[in-house]
């Protein structure tokens, strides 16, 4: 059974949309562990409330981000995990914690990869002009917010949108392609060949969403 640890930073939809479709469509994998770096963290809670264990490392307790990372690799490797998921993780990871995962450490960004890295994507997409906006599921790298690509969803841009607006569609469609891209690794359905990310039996790595 995959051994999955998430990390989050703060109420954590994302994680929450995972454990969600981990039980109702019981995957042959085990939520082992939910870590945050704030212990004040609102997706703990629901963690909790699920029965699974819930911790915190607050970052602001160590004098480096090497010394946090380490801290946390240490954490983490108690559960043993096959997968760690980044769900609202809002830390710059060390190349010492990214190389540690390589391979089995997944990111979700508010944003169609390789567009728009950083905050306030939103923002970006915005004042881009584009017509369309989204997420991306990729593995992490040591370059922030790139890495091989799992999964994406798009959503277009309508007048009169705000970031707000723009947002809450576009996480909508997180909550619909995190599993989804969590499955496939469980499911052992993802390869990587020449940093580009194959799905075996193939189906559809973008999802194209109407939602205005």
């Amino acid at each position: 059974m995959t051994s999955i640890v998430i990390l989050i930073s703060g109420r954590g939809s994302n994680m929450e949309a995972i454990v969600r479709a981990a039980q109702k469509e019981a995957w042959p994998a085990k939520i082992s562990a939910v870590i945050s770096n704030r212990p004040d963290a609102g997706g703990l809670d629901f963690a909790r409330s699920h029965n699974i264990p819930a911790e915190s490392l607050d970052h602001r307790q160590f004098e480096s981000r090497q010394a946090f990372d380490a801290a946390l690799i240490k954490l983490i490797d108690t559960y043993q995990p096959d997968l760690v998921v980044l769900a609202g993780f809002m830390r710059i990871l060390t190349a010492d914690f990214v190389q540690h995962y390589e391979g089995r450490l997944l990111n979700i960004h508010p944003s169609l990869l390789p567009l728009f890295p950083g905050l306030a994507t939103h923002e970006q997409a915005l004042e881009a002009g584009v017509q369309e906006h989204g997420a991306t599921v990729h593995f992490v790298t040591e370059a922030l917010d790139h890495g091989p690509i799992v999964l994406q969803a798009s959503v277009p841009v309508v007048s009169g949108d705000t970031p707000d607006t723009l947002a809450q569609r576009v996480l909508k469609q997180e909550h619909i392609i995190y599993p989804r891209a969590v499955r496939w690794f469980i499911d052992n359905r993802i390869s990587i060949d020449q940093n580009r990310v194959l799905v075996s039996p193939p189906e559809s790595q973008l999802l194209v969403s109407q939602d205005k």
